[in-house]
């Protein structure tokens, strides 16, 4: 059965391969039970004022629904009516403003019924069967073959609800289910504050859906049966959640011969029976098997502690870049007394010790995996789809990119949700720690005087009205997700905490009781966190910075937000911006601000200002968003490497504002919606490389930075200027070391590269070579003239790349850039797989780099990955320069 996707991409052929895909992909699953399937397909639904029957009648199997409207589930109601045509993709252009927004319309126009027939009997043998589901928006009833299964209204957007349904099935095996699914209590004004006016967060759920200055409302506030639907079928006995905890003392290295670490590991068992049952609850690692008698008392659910164990030489978890990120498969079951399997469970643990302390030196917190601490490097992530279109594959893709991005962290927004399993399962995968917040946000719960808001800051410091049902949904998400090794934080909400009252029960009862072993921090920018000596709001600075201030201006010494800009390339825009829109912003530089096309405005553009005038006069929209990938790259570029120098002096994080949009915005993205990565992603691939070498703009200085555990020695440093013309100069060549997780400042190039550069600008080339004379590291800069103008780069020759490309092996891609002797610079060329019959792009495709220059004389090699189950192999690469021969040009792939 297939689980639904992202309905709107470039080509419809791309929709159903992606879904094949998501179809195949169920093995990335945390947890699988003795024997489950989704209910994720031929669901119907109708609107309920076109009902005029019960529940009742409803599930009855005889009752006809053949012409109500298929239904998307999971999914929401407005995902349902896109997907029927009812209304435009609220994506593209304004077509968002057609939608009618349920707080005009009131609550019962997204009120729906949904209907979904099944096959299965009856049980024996004390044999039982379960319906679940793992998330509802807001409330709902459900039916079952014309039962009510719930006693009273279910509410609770962030609750897993769980009925058993043995005694209702029908003796046929045919049944049906009907569910009624209401709004959100509060619908909130989407009047364009933040969170609108600020009422949506009287609810516990997605702050976002009202609105925020990165994307415009939800019309339907996202109600729906939006996550899985599941049948469970157990024995007598049912294994509910377990809890694993890894214990890894002292310091550890990735390589070698490990000490032993502890695995801990409980369970909750529940038995529904009128008997006492005794059995077995054990579970397998390593292939080693712990195992614990127990009698359960009938109409009960008991934790079960089994032994700890000493696991020998482990292989562990480390976060990306620093090690590999080993996973054991831990089947845990309960077997009765028959010695038959009534239950069981399959997990991937990673094992390793996450801890935090406080650094007297930089005043924050800093964070230690296995005893060795970690920079952190991390996006800020909203949600993988603002209208809850989730799935494997998407999650793999963003996640992938992070990784690919260099990055060890990201942070979860506390206007969102707590990300589901499969997201953490790809963290798991990729070795990205997760900053996971509560629900809440300053905006919306009160921390500042907004005028957009409905109630009085006193009013919204109360928020959500349900304190009970917070507290509940976060005892159930904690439970749901605590077995990840990528979780690493958890956060009591965004730029606020929580009330007093569930603050405290957080921290002095749920977290301890559920979760002891992970850092809890009451809100994003606390001084717990990272103290703040500066004032304000202790987080930025936002926008386009002049790179100076990456370097030399000290912010807060664990940034949880700092960046913003991101618009992407043609390509990405030409997506959501209809043709008569393709309008380039114009900057007033008198009164510093930019008019800009009505659609760029809807989908939340953030001013470039001056920055890409720099490159010359902007000609068109394609001119603007290819200038802007200059920017976008050599901005984040600037950011990771301003604040990796000043690693465990100033900083002991950052964590960028934001990294991944679930809208079509044009702001705040290293990839687009469509998974179509701009130049944000290399520049940043680029400045937090493990090992790096880079450039102070303000001091000229060349500094190293160490990621890694070990010592570096015997590196080669190499130092060269380009000019326009392609005439290199070797500045300097030297043997350098650098001890492990630190930087260091070898020497300054300033006064010769601000008199090479004068006249027209400079590329500045640093690389670093290993003992066998390959370079490792490679750093490209273009430096401007002296007036700050890329005059040199507006002229410069174009340049005859010469490009080959290969299947390595199904799914990857070699592709090989000369540029010949006595050439200009091959400047800032993108490398994109395309179909070779449409020519659009592949996406996702993953690159091991890409905006990248090639030295005269030089060569360099881009791999690239794709999914063959979805693109076979009809293909080419397209390569467009700065100073390419033409536009754009298409290679074919040799095999």
């Amino acid at each position: 059965m297939l689980r639904k996707l992202f309905c709107r991409l470039l080509q419809p052929k791309i929709i159903s391969a992606l879904t094949v895909l998501v179809a195949l992909s169920c093995f990335y699953h945390e947890v699988k039970a003795q024997s489950t399937y989704e209910l994720n397909s031929g669901w119907r639904c109708a609107p309920i004022a076109n009902v005029k029957e019960d529940g009742s009648k409803l599930s009855n199997v005889s009752y006809s629904t053949t012409a109500w409207m298929p239904a998307t589930v999971p999914g929401t109601v407005l995902t349902t009516l896109l997907n029927n045509k009812k209304v435009p993709d609220p994506f593209y252009g304004m077509n968002n403003e057609a939608i009618p927004d349920i707080f005009k319309t009131g609550a019962a126009y997204y009120t729906y019924w949904f209907i979904k027939e099944f096959k299965e009997t009856s049980t024996t043998n004390g044999a039982q069967v379960y319906l679940n589901f793992r998330g509802v928006n807001y409330s709902f009833d459900v039916f079952l073959n014309g039962h009510k299964l719930n006693k009273t209204l279910q509410k609770g957007m962030f609750l897993r609800f769980s009925y058993n349904i043995t005694s209702y099935l029908n003796k046929t095996g045919n049944n049906k289910l009907a569910v009624l699914v209401h709004p959100p209590d509060v619908l909130g004004n989407a009047n364009g504050g933040q969170g609108g006016d600020g009422t949506i967060a009287r609810n516990v759920g997605l702050q976002y859906t009202a609105g925020w200055d990165w994307i415009q409302p939800i019309r339907d506030r996202n109600t729906g049966i939006w996550d899985k639907v599941t049948i469970q079928k157990t024995g007598a006995v049912r294994i509910t959640d377990t809890h694993v905890v890894t214990i890894v003392p002292g310091t550890r290295l990735p390589e070698g011969p490990q000490k032993p670490a502890i695995i801990k590991l409980e369970a909750e068992v529940s038995n529904p029976t009128a008997g006492n049952i005794t059995g077995v609850l054990s579970y397998e690692i390593a292939g080693s098997v712990l195992s614990k008698s127990v009698t359960l008392k009938p109409k009960t659910t008991t934790t079960v502690k089994l032994d700890n164990y000493t696991l020998q030489n482990p292989k562990l978890w480390w976060p990306n870049g620093y090690g590999p990120q080993n996973l054991y498969d831990v089947k845990v079951k309960f077997v009765a007394g028959s010695k038959v399997v009534s239950d069981q469970q399959m997990l991937k643990v990673g094992v390793r010790e996450i801890q935090s302390e406080w650094n007297d030196h930089t005043g924050s917190r800093q964070i230690r995996v296995n005893g060795q601490k970690i920079f952190i490097k991390g996006g800020n992530w909203v949600i993988s789809d603002a209208m809850l279109r989730l799935s494997d594959l998407r999650y793999d893709a963003e996640v992938r990119f992070h990784r690919d991005m260099n990055l060890n962290l990201i942070r979860i927004w506390g206007g969102a949700m707590i990300e589901r399993p499969e997201f953490y399962d790809a963290c798991d995968r990729y070795g990205i720690l997760v900053f996971q917040d509560l629900w809440g946000s300053g905006d919306c719960n009160g921390r500042w005087l907004d005028p957009m808001k409905l109630d009085d800051q006193w009013t919204r410091r109360k928020y959500p009205d349900d304190h009970g049902l917070f507290l509940r949904s976060a005892e159930d998400q904690i439970k749901m997700i605590r077995n990840h090794a990528s979780l690493a934080i958890w956060c009591g909400g965004n730029e606020i905490t929580p009330p007093e009252d569930i603050l405290i029960a957080l921290k002095e009862d749920i977290l301890p009781r559920l979760d002891n072993t992970r850092w809890f921090v009451d809100y994003s920018n606390s001084e717990e966190m990272s103290r703040n000596v500066l004032g304000g709001n202790g987080d930025g600075p936002y926008g386009i910075q002049p790179l100076s201030v990456f370097w030399e201006f000290k912010t807060y010494p664990f940034n949880s937000e700092v960046g913003s800009v991101g618009v992407g390339d043609y390509e990405s825009l030409k997506r959501f911006i209809p043709a008569k829109n393709m309008v380039a912003p114009e900057f007033d530089p008198v009164t510093r601000k930019s008019k800009t096309d009505s659609v760029w405005d809807y989908h939340k553009y953030i001013g470039y200002d001056t920055s890409i005038s720099k490159y010359g006069k902007i000609k068109s929209a394609a001119d603007f968003a290819k200038k802007a990938q200059l920017v976008n790259y050599d901005q984040y570029r600037g950011l990771a490497e301003g604040f990796t120098s000043h690693m465990w002096d100033w900083y002991t994080g950052f964590i960028i504002w934001k990294t991944q949009n679930p809208w079509s915005a044009m702001r705040g993205q290293m990839y687009d919606y469509y998974l179509d990565p701009n130049a944000c992603l290399y520049g940043l691939h680029n400045g937090s490389e493990a090992l790096h070498v880079m450039y102070n703009p303000v001091n000229g200085m060349v500094v190293l930075a160490n990621n890694t555990f070990k010592a570096k020695r015997s590196i080669m440093l190499v130092i060269k200027a380009y000019d326009m013309a392609g005439k290199d100069s070797l500045l300097t060549q030297v043997f350098v070391d650098i001890v492990p997780t630190a930087t260091k400042r070898i020497l300054s190039v300033k006064k010769i590269i601000d008199e090479m550069g004068a006249k027209e600008g400079v590329f500045l080339s640093l690389q670093l070579l290993d003992t066998d004379k390959k370079i490792f590291a490679d750093n490209l800069y273009w430096i401007p003239d002296a007036k700050g103008e890329f005059t040199g780069l507006q002229k410069i020759k174009t340049n005859s790349l010469i490009t080959t490309a290969r299947y390595l092996r199904s799914g990857k891609v070699e592709v090989i850039l000369t540029n010949p002797q006595n050439k200009v610079v091959a400047f800032f060329n993108r490398i994109s797989l395309i179909d070779a019959t449409t020519k659009a792009r592949i996406l996702p495709a993953f690159y091991s780099d890409n905006y990248v220059s090639v030295l005269p004389g030089q060569q360099k090699k881009i791999i690239v990955d794709y999914n063959p189950a979805l693109f076979g192999k009809n293909l080419m690469i397209d390569v467009e320069g700065w100073n390419g021969t033409s536009n754009a040009s298409h290679i074919t792939i040799a095999n």
